[in-house]
């Protein structure tokens, strides 16, 4: 078992940095030592992450687009998916592809998101997300 005047001891020794920052050695590294160059994450690690930001987004997009929670699960989903690739600004910049996805034209929704810079730097996550807008359908990426 790991006592916790070791973690304290080593928090006090390490720091605690809560971003990417070059230990002395050069190292990326961050939280309390990690030496992400050479330790990086494990899988468990990285889907905790992810769920902790996809927690984060859904909160962001309750508030700022409550409409979106009338959505069905699958476009909500794109949605969310979509927000978390971007962030909240850029997504709220998609003024055409937003109006029309509140107002339920899928369709358009749809095209607008093609319709972008974005979906050209994505390419299949781009088209993927976008026929699950339009189908209200989850999508298995295997038309990609």
């Amino acid at each position: 078992m790991i006592a916790s005047q070791l973690v304290n001891q080593i928090i006090r020794h390490e720091g605690l940095e809560l971003k990417p920052y070059r230990c002395t050695s050069k190292k990326l590294t961050i939280g309390i030592g990690r030496n992400l160059e050479d330790v990086g994450i494990t899988e468990e690690e990285a889907k905790y992450l992810l769920m902790n930001d996809l927690a984060r987004v859904d909160i962001q997009i309750e508030k700022i687009m409550p409409w979106a929670l009338k959505l069905n699960p699958a476009r909500y989903d794109a949605l969310l998916n979509f927000v978390f690739n971007v962030g909240i600004g850029t997504a709220l910049k998609f003024e055409n592809a937003m109006a029309a996805l509140k107002a339920s034209d899928f369709d358009t929704a749809a095209a607008e998101l093609l319709d972008s810079r974005w979906s050209t730097q994505v390419g299949k996550r781009a088209q993927e997300l976008a026929d699950q807008i339009r189908t209200g359908e989850y999508q298995d990426g295997s038309n990609y």
